[in-house]
C-alpha cells in the first residue's frame, strides 16, 4: 500500500510541474506575439534608416599579374620538394 501511495503522490507532483511548464510557455508565447505586433506597430511610424552600403570596385588583374603569380606558385612549390 505504500508504494502505491508514493506513486500517486509522484504522480501529482509531475502533473504540477508538467503544468507549470505548459501553463509558462503559454504566457511566453502570448508575450511574444504581443511583442510582435506592438513592435510592428512602432515601426510603421518610426522605421528604421537603411544604410546605403558602398560597393569597392574590383581590380581586374591584368595578364602580367597573373603570370606573376603562376611563376611565384611554381617556385614555392618546386622548393617544398
Amino acid at each position: 500500500m505504500m508504494d502505491m501511495a508514493l506513486l500517486k503522490e509522484g504522480t501529482i507532483i509531475m502533473a504540477i510541474g508538467l503544468g507549470t511548464v505548459f501553463v509558462f510557455l503559454v504566457v511566453m508565447i502570448c508575450a511574444m506575439q504581443i511583442n510582435s505586433k506592438i513592435l510592428s506597430f512602432i515601426g510603421k511610424y518610426f522605421p528604421e534608416e537603411i544604410p546605403e552600403v558602398k560597393t569597392a570596385k574590383k581590380k581586374v588583374a591584368s595578364n602580367k599579374d597573373k603570370i606573376a603569380a603562376a611563376i611565384a606558385a611554381a617556385i614555392h612549390n618546386s622548393r617544398k620538394a
